[in-house]
């Protein structure tokens, strides 16, 4: 057999061994059909609407007859003292966001993993995880009114100490503080799953030798239980930077007011506001699509960062 029937051959065994596998999987490619159309929907068919940032839109005209005004749109965008405000606040609550989530599922997943009676601790893990699927409508309706200053919950207590109202939703200062609180207390049970994951993958024989070396459980947990969730935490660190302009907009637009724009503003609320609400359609395309090729080049970093300090790849 010359090479070029062998290399026709070899590809006709490649194809016969395609079709099979579709033919023996078809059931699981119906089931991904779905999601896929959803994507291909809503995340790839507005893609053209994209040439809005490079034009000055108007709908009665579309965009073929709407002028075109090259890149005034992000020059406006770094005019604007509210779009830099915008950006910083993003940046301050997303990071704090990202330093928290990381820091707090760490110390919980350790702190869990010494408690001995079994049902207790799935007990706690289970109402720490439970928030998580909890939708910010509803936990927003509820943080408005604990947190309210006339009967709220929260300032009844504090009044017991002397203390006076505090506007937790009405100032800026206290709202970042109340947002960040409120999104770590949701879903740092989900996010320590993958800290408790990556415990159960430690070998108990590491365990038992320290053990006869005479390590109590406080030299076992910092020679052998951090050192194991050292890879993970670097993976998680990494990753994490690609959304640090994704500060939760489900969030703040269910709890943020004029109140405290100045310091709660995102990006994500603010194109919301310009660009759907005040109809200035051009410019909400211009932030937006500079929030998604900024988080685009973040996260190709994060993951190049993740390869070297933790050889983590995906493909």
């Amino acid at each position: 057999m010359t090479h070029d029937e062998s290399l026709a051959h070899g590809g006709k065994k490649t194809t016969t061994a395609a079709k099979w596998n579709l033919a023996r999987n078809w059931p699981l490619h119906m089931m991904v059909l779905p999601a896929f159309l959803v994507v291909v929907l809503f995340q790839y068919g507005p893609l053209p609407g994209l040439v809005m940032a490079f034009q000055q839109f108007k709908p009665w005209l579309g965009f073929m007859n709407s002028p075109f005004v090259g890149l005034d749109q992000f020059s406006k965008m770094w005019d604007f003292p509210q779009s830099r405000q915008v950006i910083a606040n993003t940046l301050t609550i997303a990071g704090l966001k990202i330093v928290f989530h990381l820091t707090i599922p760490f110390l919980f997943a350790l702190l869990l993993n010494e408690i001995r009676v079994i049902g207790y601790k799935r007990t706690v893990q289970t109402m720490v995880y439970l928030p998580h699927f909890l939708s910010w409508v509803i936990l927003g309706g509820v943080l408005l009114d604990i947190l309210s200053t006339d009967g709220g919950m929260v300032n009844q207590v504090l009044g017991l100490f002397g203390i006076k109202p505090v506007f937790f939703l009405g100032n800026g200062d206290w709202f970042r503080f109340t947002v960040i609180v409120s999104d770590i207390w949701k879903d740092f049970g989900f996010s320590a799953v993958i800290f408790l994951a990556a415990l159960a993958g430690i070998d108990p024989s590491l365990y038992e030798a320290a053990v006869i070396d005479g390590c109590n459980r406080f030299k076992q947990t910092l020679y052998i239980t951090i050192p194991g969730l050292l890879p993970i935490t670097i993976v998680v660190g990494t990753l994490s930077l690609g959304n640090i302009l994704n500060a939760g907009f489900d969030q703040i637009f269910n709890l943020y007011n004029p109140l405290v724009y100045n310091k709660g503003d995102i990006i994500d609320t603010y194109v919301y506001r310009v660009g759907l609400l005040s109809g200035d359609y051009s410019f909400g395309t211009a932030v937006g699509m500079f929030k998604s090729v900024v988080s685009f080049i973040l996260i190709m970093i994060a993951y190049r960062m993740a390869y070297v300090f933790a050889n983590y790849r995906i493909f």
